[in-house]
Formats: C-alpha cells, sequence, structure tokens
C-alpha cells in the first residue's frame, strides 16, 4: 500500500499550515497598527519576500535531494550540526507556541458567540473552561496522528477545502461593500500620529504578515513523506500564492468597508465583525465556523510539523536518539508526547498569566525567524560556492535580506527574546553529542554558544528590570 503524499496532500498541508487562526484576525490586527498605505507596502514586501522563500525552498530540493529533514536539514548541511539545531529548535518552539494559540483562539470564540456580560464561561480563550476544553482537544488530536501522519494529512486536506468556503464569502460580500471613500479617507494613518510615521507603520506589520504566512515550509518539513521530491515545491508555491491572494483581499476590503481606526478597537476574530457589519448576525456565525474548522485543521497541521522536528533532528543526530523511534503506523510517539507535554504546560501559563492570542502569535513569529533567514543564506552560500550568476544568486540573495530586514523589523527586544528561549534546547543537544562521544561545540560553535547564552542573560537581565515588557 503507497502511503507516500502526493501533490494535492502536500499542497494542502502548506494551505492548511499557513491559514490557520491568523487570516480571520488580520483586519484588525492590520488596522491597530498601520494604514492602507503601510499595509500595501508590506504585503508587497512580504509577498515578494516569500516568493523568494518559496523559491528557495524549490531549489534545495533540487540541489540537495539527500536532504530530507526539511528547514532544519538545509541548515546542517549548510552550516553545521550546532546552527541546525538551532534552526529545528527554534523551528519547533515556534511549532508548538503556534498550536498553544490556535487552542486559545478557539475558545475565545466560542467566547464570543456564548459569553454574556452577566457570564464570562470562556472569555479570551484563557478561563478555567477553556483550558480544560483545549488540554480535551490536544490530547485527542495526540490520539489521532498516533494513527499515523497519512491519516492526519488526509482529514487535514479536507478540512482545508471546507474553510476556503467562509473566506470565499467574505471576500465576495466586501467587494460588494467597498467603498472607496472609507479606503482612502485616511490613506497614510495621519491617526497615529509623528512617532508612527508611514516606514514605522510598515515595520510594524512585518511579524503580522510572517505569523500568518508560517507554514509555508509545510511539504519541505514532510519532503520524506512525499511520493514525488518535485511535488515539494510545486506544493509550496501553489500554497503560497494561493494563501497570499486571500491575505491581501481580506485585509484591503476590510478597509474598505470599516474605517482602520473603528477596524482597529475591534474584538477577535475581527473578520466576524466586519461580515455583521455587511450580512448582519449571520456574519458572525459564518465566519465563526470557518475560524473552528479551519483552527482545527491548522492544529493538526501543526501537530504533525512539530512533532517531526525533534524525530527528523535524532535522525540526523542532532536530538537523544530515543526520540527517533516510530510506533507501528509510523508517528514519532516520543517527539509528539514532549510536544503535546509543553502546549499542556503552556495553557497552564496561559490561564495563570492571562495571556492572550496576540501575545503568542507575536512570540511564535520571532522563533520561525532565525529558521528562515538560514535558508535564504544557505542557498546564498551554494549560488556564491557554484559561482552560478543566474536564478540561484537572484533567490539566494532576496531570501537573504528578507531575513535580515525581518530580523530588523522585529526588533531588539524580541530578538533578544528568543535567545532566551533557545537556550534551554542546549541540554537536548548536549545530550546527543555525549551519546555519540563527540564534543557538543566544535571550532566556531564555541562562540555561537557563547553568543547566545550572553543574548540569553542580557534578554533575562531586561526582564528583571522590566526593560523588555512581555504584555503577560
Amino acid at each position: 500500500m503507497d502511503n507516500k503524499l502526493g501533490l494535492s496532500s502536500l499542497t494542502a498541508i502548506v494551505i492548511g499550515s499557513m491559514i490557520g487562526a491568523g487570516v480571520f484576525s488580520l483586519p484588525q490586527n492590520m488596522a491597530s497598527v498601520a494604514s492602507p498605505a503601510a499595509v500595501i507596502i508590506g504585503w508587497t514586501i512580504t509577498g515578494v519576500g516569500m516568493i523568494f522563500l518559496a523559491l528557495s525552498f524549490q531549489k534545495l530540493a533540487a540541489q540537495r535531494p539527500h536532504v530530507d529533514s526539511g528547514v532544519f536539514g538545509y541548515a546542517k548541511d549548510g552550516f553545521g550540526d550546532f546552527v541546525g539545531f538551532c534552526s529545528a529548535w527554534g523551528y519547533w518552539l515556534s511549532a508548538m507556541l503556534a498550536n498553544v494559540s490556535y487552542l486559545v483562539i478557539v475558545f475565545s470564540t466560542l467566547g464570543m458567540l456564548f459569553d454574556t456580560p452577566d457570564q464570562v464561561i470562556f472569555g479570551q480563550g484563557n478561563t478555567l473552561i477553556s483550558i480544560i476544553g483545549a488540554s480535551c482537544l490536544l490530547w485527542m488530536v495526540h490520539a489521532l496522528v498516533l494513527r499515523g501522519v497519512e491519516t492526519a494529512a488526509l482529514i487535514n486536506m479536507v478540512t482545508t477545502y471546507a474553510k476556503l468556503v467562509p473566506l470565499m464569502i467574505f471576500i465576495v460580500a466586501t467587494m460588494f461593500a467597498f467603498s472607496w471613500n472609507t479606503f482612502t479617507l485616511d490613506f497614510t494613518g495621519l491617526h497615529f500620529g509623528e512617532g508612527h510615521d508611514l516606514m514605522a507603520q510598515v515595520k510594524s506589520t512585518m511579524l503580522v504578515t510572517v505569523w500568518v504566512f508560517i507554514g509555508i515550509e509545510g511539504a519541505v518539513v514532510v519532503s520524506s513523506r512525499a511520493r514525488n521530491r518535485k511535488d515539494i515545491g510545486r506544493a509550496t508555491i501553489l500554497g503560497l500564492l494561493t494563501a497570499l491572494a486571500i491575505y491581501v483581499f481580506v485585509t484591503l476590503l476590510s478597509m474598505g468597508v470599516i474605517k482602520p481606526v473603528e477596524l482597529a478597537s475591534y474584538q477577535n476574530p475581527s473578520m466576524a465583525k466586519v461580515l455583521t457589519h455587511i450580512l448582519g448576525p449571520w456574519g458572525q456565525y459564518i465566519i465563526s465556523v470557518g475560524l473552528l474548522i479551519s483552527v482545527c485543521g491548522a492544529f493538526l497541521s501543526w501537530t504533525v510539523l512539530a512533532s517531526e522536528a525533534p524525530y527528523l533532528c535524532a535522525k540526523e543526530n542532532m536530538f537523544p536518539k530515543a526520540y527517533a523511534k516510530v510506533n507501528k503506523a509510523g508517528s514519532p510517539v516520543r517527539p509528539l508526547t514532549l510536544t503535546n507535554v509543553w502546549i499542556q504546560v503552556s495553557l497552564v501559563f496561559v490561564m495563570f498569566a492571562g495571556s492572550t492570542y496576540d501575545t503568542l502569535l507575536i512570540i511564535a513569529s520571532e522563533m520561525i525567524l532565525v529558521p528562515y533567514f538560514l535558508i535564504g543564506a544557505f542557498v546564498l552560500k551554494i549560488a556564491i560556492e557554484q559561482k552560478d550568476k543566474g536564478s540561484l544568486l537572484l533567490i539566494g540573495i532576496g531570501a537573504t535580506f528578507y531575513g535580515l530586514w525581518l530580523l530588523y523589523a522585529s526588533g531588539l527586544d524580541y530578538l533578544l527574546l528568543s535567545a532566551l528561549l533557545y537556550l534551554p534546547g542546549l541540554y537536548f543537544y548536549v545530550k546527543a553529542k555525549k551519546e555519540q562521544g563527540v564534543s557538543a561545540f566544535q571550532g566556531k560553535e564555541k562562540l555561537g554558544a557563547c553568543i547566545l547564552g550572553g543574548g540569553a542573560l542580557v534578554a533575562a537581565g531586561l526582564i528583571w528590570q522590566g526593560s523588555i515588557n512581555l504584555n503577560f
């Protein structure tokens, strides 16, 4: 029996991984930090940058056919074990936090539908009832993935196509309700004031736009399960273009229906409020049902992607070898358990700290930036080594500069915070190298470990002093 994934399954994984909760909150997320002009510029930068990143994945699939361990496999192949591990750990953390955010917004949506001013049951997804419900959903999906990645991929494909229906309804409705006067009323965002000019607005859109594109590498992460390696690049490009079109329409059309100043004050999922403005009460229910289907599908995709990270790392000798074992269905039990235990711990933290979807969005987005930057840097390295002056060099330069721009736009505070979150991963890396009887850090890797440790100490000190505000 052929259990490999074809083009349609791989494309569904890419689209399902990208289009999760983020798209349903995009109108408010963007309007709160940027004007229509800044949003157009931001999407243009992100669209071009993500196309370069997608083409990088396509080139690497052809240039390095022996690498089947995804994003971090390329980082290892290009820059060594330690850099490869850092890429994997950052990717795993991002995927794990993304899943926490999905669970939070599922119950936040239920709160929007069923809570009343007199009785708050679900709240913003961080009440006791919400955490209990999220925990039940978490371990139900855990049991499902244990039945096999291919089973999860099939269910994901169904939910991916199902969630496109309410998104298409929203786009068509906003097209009819769109007003050019509303869209251009404050086109450059004068209401933000002098401290938040057009350039600052564009920078502010970056983590939001990266958040909704996390998952572009979905087909690459499960590349070892692909029926045809050429489908990996095709699925990535198809998924990217589909998602980009949806995101641009959802964001810009909303700003032509509701004034951005008012849109910025909407509770998330803000798409529900926009469609309610157009269609009445039915709008809220259409988007809420769409979000629940979408998030459950994305949660399933990201459970697979997150568990694949430690599993593939263990096969590449960057994680303890016990994490490379699979059950009879081919699912990596220990990596899946590690991921979901930490999701459970994070859910409890969300309840006690009062964290929200927006907080998790920012941290998850930040953790993915280094893995994305390393992909572009590796393509550029290959182009230089091969003395290529054509498309490979262009793609490498474009993807690398986009990665650097993202790190710059995210700000120093979150970059230092990411260093702090990278540090605990060294336990697994050192243990893996000890099992192999080799030194954990060799040559320049010692310097890299020192820089990481130093950055983490600085971040801890700034958090202690209150200089870094985590908004918890």
